[in-house]
């Protein structure tokens, strides 16, 4: 198995125990730094990949846009990872590197935005005004405190949107969740989108995720 650990963090909390061979990359690899890799790596093969779901989120993307998807992936999650959640994947070291060796690839929803990304485990606004469709739904009309969207494990993309607090800030708001095949955001002013733990460099008035036509391959558990 190839483990690729993908900044300091990931390097000092993996590589002791990997027994595998290890690639270090950045935390964020750019496509210099995973193309090579690529490139050793076959149809069929499969990649332990250690780091944030930024560094996911990366690889991703270039396994898309080379036509690679048939590489299986194994995550080695960080203990914060939204991704881990909603795989229903393990962050104990020793449990999450025995599921990329023994586990088995599934095909998984790839999620995209219409921003040349993709969703590995959650893009997050903070309070924003406007609407926000999923599918045909309208999720949200007005004012939210917090937007969260998720890849759908059954299908494609998970909304849940948080209203603002009630009663002068004493209680939590309504929390709205509806999943589909696709979303759309229009809000105004522009809100900072935060995409797998990364902030936008500018803020947008709309976005888009849908699921793409191809899966990918996780090493989930039987």
């Amino acid at each position: 198995m190839r483990v690729v650990t993908c900044g300091d963090t990931a390097r000092a909390h993996w590589a002791p125990l990997t027994g595998d061979a290890v690639t270090e990359l950045p935390a964020v690899p750019t496509r210099d730094d995973l193309d090579p890799l690529l490139d050793e790596v076959p149809d069929g093969g499969r990649l332990a990949v250690a780091g944030d779901d930024a560094a996911v989120a990366a690889l991703l993307v270039r396994l898309l846009r080379r036509e690679r998807l048939g590489i299986e992936l194994a995550l080695l999650p960080a203990p914060w990872s939204p991704a881990a959640v909603v795989w229903g994947l393990p962050t104990d070291r020793e449990a999450a590197l025995a599921l990329a060796r023994d586990g088995v690839a599934r095909p998984v929803p790839l999620l995209r935005d219409d921003h040349g990304g993709l969703v590995v485990g959650r893009h997050e606004t903070g309070p924003l005004h406007g609407e926000v469709y999923v599918d045909e739904h309208r999720v949200v009309q007005g004012d939210v405190a917090r937007l969260a969207v998720a890849p759908d494990p059954e299908g494609g993309v998970t909304v849940t949107a948080t209203g603002p607090r009630r009663l002068g800030g004493l209680r939590a708001g309504p929390v709205t969740t509806r999943s589909g095949r696709a979303a759309q955001l229009g809000c105004r002013p522009p809100v900072v989108i935060t995409r797998d733990g990364v902030p936008g460099e500018r803020p947008v008035p709309r976005r888009s995720w849908y699921r793409h036509t191809a899966d990918w391959l996780l090493v989930r558990a039987p």
